[in-house]
């Protein structure tokens, strides 16, 4: 029987919702990316280019690193595919709670999957090297900022990682999908080390940053040529759309709206998290906010069950971590969105306060 795939953005069930459940760049896409995609258009009569070449010459003047090093496809997700099905690593570490199409791309491969798992009482941040990773490990996943939790990882932990990766043979996959929102990328990122290890392997996308999760277009970065050549065999020739390439093109010129961006997501999410600290707490934990990871443009936090299904009432969406290993019952994602939205949100909130303290004074009575 399908199961239904559980993620946040599903506005085709919920129409006309404000989706807070998907972490999209809430300026939209710009208007050059828009206009690339539209007038590519006119030429889906024919196939994408194979290699992508105008494309990651594109990437690479974005990037500040060589074409050879960089690998396209339609949205991170094909990435972690292809690079599982290349390599096939028979057993693999995941840092938990984290996103989960890690799992689901070594799962594809019948990969065995060991979990380190990171804790509330550390706001799940990574304190040491993980034991389990010895060298029966052929494969590491770890997202930074990390999804769900928005918890941003030193540069000199992931260089131990990278390093303790390289001891026991291990492929070290960083995934920098959300870095650009932190407005400090530069001080953060692994891609500066792409051509010292054959071990590290960057991901990055357009997806959210550029707000076109619709299109699909992601890349991988690598200084390990043999590997790439591995992972290109796997992939399909034309697996990036015309309107893709085109899009991708047009973003990746458009380096100023990642400044615009990261100050526009930083303004909105400070706002967000004022206005999230003046939510009172019952003692009784009837209602409560307990915000934890808030490093791109999302916010991770804890909350009494069923929130999601109470701010669904009005017509308002939200991520419910549950699902996420290692998370519970009660642990919650949003994202930051415009001004606007974000008052709604919390004037949602509120009034589902209220209406639980309504109901909690009428049982009493």
């Amino acid at each position: 029987m399908w199961k239904t795939y559980q993620h946040g953005g599903d506005i085709y069930n919920y129409p006309n919702f404000i989706d807070f459940s998907a972490n999209i760049n809430f300026l939209g896409a710009p208007f050059s990316v828009l206009d690339a995609a539209r007038n590519a258009m006119e030429r889906i009569g024919h196939y994408p280019q194979v290699g992508w070449g105008n494309l990651r010459q594109a990437i690479a003047e974005l990037e500040q690193i060589e074409p050879e090093q960089i690998i396209c496809a339609n949205g991170a997700a094909e990435i972690f595919f292809s690079l599982t099905l290349a390599k096939k690593p028979k057993k693999a570490l995941i840092f938990a709670p984290t996103f989960q199409e890690y799992e689901q791309a070594l799962r594809s491969v019948d990969c065995e999957i060991v979990y380190h798992y990171l804790c509330a009482a550390d706001k799940f941040e990574m304190q040491e090297l993980p034991p389990e990773l010895d060298h029966s490990i052929d494969m590491v996943f770890f997202c930074n900022p990390n999804n769900p939790t928005g918890v941003l990882t030193r540069r000199s932990m992931l260089k131990r990682l990278l390093q303790r990766c390289e001891q026991v043979g291990a492929v070290l996959v960083i995934d920098e999908c959300f870095l650009d929102f932190t407005g400090r990328a530069e001080d953060y990122t692994m891609k500066d080390l792409l051509s010292q290890s054959g071990n590290l392997f960057v991901v990055k996308a357009f997806t959210k940053t550029f707000a076109i999760p619709g299109l699909r277009l992601g890349y991988g970065l690598s200084g390990n040529y043999d590997l790439l050549q591995q992972i290109r065999s796997v992939t399909q020739p034309w697996n990036v759309s015309v309107p893709a390439q085109a899009a991708g093109i047009a973003a990746a010129r458009e380096k100023d709206f990642l400044e615009i961006t990261a100050r526009a997501v930083e303004q909105e999410r400070q706002f967000f998290l004022e206005q999230l600290s003046k939510v009172p707490s019952d003692e009784n934990k009837l209602y409560f906010i307990e915000v934890y990871g808030y490093a791109a443009n999302f916010i991770f936090f804890r909350s009494i069950p069923g929130l999601e299904q109470k701010f669904k009432e009005n017509k308002i969406l939200i991520r419910n971590c549950d699902n996420f290993p290692g998370l519970c019952e009660g642990w919650y994602r949003i994202a930051v969105r415009t001004r606007q939205e974000n008052e709604r949100f919390v004037q949602v909130l509120y009034q589902i306060i209220q209406e639980i303290e309504n109901k909690t004074d009428n049982c009493e009575i």
